[in-house]
């Protein structure tokens, strides 16, 4: 069993962290490659964690970010709209029912409505402070969204935990200075500070000294 983990604040990634969205995120960008004569598997390689137009950019470099954005709003609408195999990842109705009254933030590249169907779809309860894409100027890796979050509930960025799947994810945690869990499959390989095949292995206790104490099996 590893060492466990003191923190004041948890920030949580939604997907792939609370929230199965593979299948739609999958159709969706599949539709979007074939429309601009991309191999899909090299998209869906690049897509998780960003915001759409990020990814847009990143594979299309010599379009105008003017056309990214508004793709990207017709992107969120399609992907909204989709909740046919959204399901949440394992053990995460029991993790976040274990944080309730417990300081902690959903820190996301979706937009708010799109971070609200897919909680909902998945019957996961929506933390006290959400950060999402309207609410910062740059997508992950960047680590903004991460400090606001740790901003919004009062805590140092060191005095915070974060929970990510994604490549962009945990490098914009490490970025501000935090430590991160990685969750799952994709988040072995990026060298999180610890990492946990689902969050059905991760456990959360009040701490002697006060805070969070997450223990990882």
């Amino acid at each position: 069993m590893a060492t466990p983990l003191l923190a004041q604040a948890l920030l949580l990634d939604m997907d792939g962290t609370l929230v199965n969205s593979d299948a739609v995120v999958e159709r969706c960008w599949r539709r979007w490659a074939a429309r601009h004569g991309l191999e899909a598997e090299a998209v869906l390689k690049v897509v998780h964690g960003r915001q759409g137009h990020a990814t847009m950019a990143a594979l299309l470099p010599d379009r105008p970010m003017e056309e990214n954005y508004a793709e990207n709003a017709l992107m969120l609408a399609e992907e909204t709209a989709d909740t046919d195999g959204v399901v949440p990842v394992a053990g995460a109705p029991a993790f976040l029912a274990g944080l309730a009254n417990r300081p902690h933030a959903l820190v996301t590249s979706a937009s708010e409505e799109l971070a609200r169907t897919r909680m909902t779809a998945s019957g996961l309860a929506l933390p006290p402070v959400l950060v999402t894409a309207e609410r910062v100027s740059a997508s992950k890796p960047d680590p903004e969204g991460f400090l606001k979050g740790a901003a919004e509930l009062g805590f140092a960025p060191e005095d915070c935990l974060v929970f990510e799947d994604a490549e962009v994810g945990i490098a914009a945690a490490k970025a501000a200075g935090m430590r991160v869990v990685g969750v799952g499959p994709r988040a072995a390989a990026h060298a999180p500070t610890a990492h946990v095949d689902s969050l059905e292995s991760v456990h959360i206790t009040k701490a002697p000294q006060g805070g969070l104490l997450i223990t990882l099996s």
